[in-house]
C-alpha cells in the first residue's frame, strides 16, 4: 500500500505507521513540480544544495543529503519559499556560515531560518515525520534557542491562520500558504494518509523534545 508498510506496522490501536521512503517522496514532489516548474529532487547528495538549470541538467534541482528524509523536507522548504529571481540563483543566493558562528551571526542565520524551518514542520506533520528543529550552531557561541522556538512555532500558527476572504479550501491546505507548498501539503496528507493541517496539530512543546 503506497506509502505505508505492511499489516505488521500497524499500532496497537490499529492506526498506520507511514514509511518514510525518500524515493516516494521524490516521485510526489516531481510529479508535482518537474513540468510545471521545470524543478525536479534529486537525492543523494554530499551536501544539500539547490542548483537552476545549466548546459547539462535541464530542470532546476533541489539536491539533498545523502538519503536522508529530513534533509529532503528541509531543502524543499526553502524552494517553496525563495521567489522567482532567487530560483536562478545557485542555493538561492542565500548567506550561509557554517557551524562556528559569534551570536550575531547566529541571530542572522534564525533570522532567515524562522520561514523555512516553520514550513519544513508543516510538511513533516504532512509526512507523519517527527521534525527536529536545527540552530545548526554546536561549536559556536550559546544563543537563545528558545527565542529561535518561539518564532518558528508562531510562524507556523500565522501560516495556518483562516483567511475568511480566500474562499476556496478545497486543496485541503492552509490557504496562507503559497501555491507550491500549498500543493505539495495537500499531496502528502493524500498520500501518508494525515490529517489536513491544523493549528491543534502543533505545540510549541514538541520543539523541546
Amino acid at each position: 500500500m503506497g506509502g505505508y508498510e505492511t499489516s505488521s506496522e500497524l499500532t496497537s490501536m490499529g492506526s498506520i505507521t507511514p514509511c518514510h521512503c525518500c524515493d516516494e517522496l521524490i516521485t510526489l514532489f516531481n510529479g508535482i513540480f518537474i513540468d510545471r516548474w521545470n524543478t525536479e529532487l534529486v537525492g543523494g547528495g554530499d551536501e544539500p544544495i539547490y542548483r537552476p538549470a545549466d548546459a547539462e541538467h535541464s530542470h532546476h534541482r533541489v539536491i539533498f543529503t545523502h538519503d536522508y528524509f529530513a534533509s529532503a523536507l528541509h531543502e524543499i522548504s526553502h524552494w517553496c519559499i525563495a521567489g522567482t529571481e532567487r530560483r536562478l540563483l545557485e542555493d538561492f543566493g542565500y548567506w550561509y556560515r557554517p557551524d562556528g558562528r559569534t551570536a550575531e551571526q547566529q541571530a542572522e542565520f534564525e533570522s532567515v531560518e524562522v520561514k523555512p524551518q516553520a514550513l519544513e514542520w508543516m510538511l513533516a506533520r504532512s509526512c507523519g515525520f517527527d521534525f527536529r528543529i536545527s540552530c545548526d550552531n554546536l561549536s559556536g557561541e550559546a544563543s537563545d534557542s528558545g527565542s529561535f522556538k518561539d518564532r518558528v512555532y508562531q510562524q507556523v500558527l500565522d501560516y495556518l491562520a483562516v483567511d475568511v476572504n480566500s474562499g476556496n479550501q478545497n486543496l485541503g491546505a492552509p490557504l496562507r500558504l503559497a501555491e507550491r507548498p500549498r500543493l505539495l501539503i495537500a499531496e502528502l496528507c493524500r498520500f501518508y494518509r494525515q490529517p489536513r493541517l491544523s493549528a491543534g496539530l502543533f505545540s510549541r512543546a514538541d520543539l523541546d523534545r
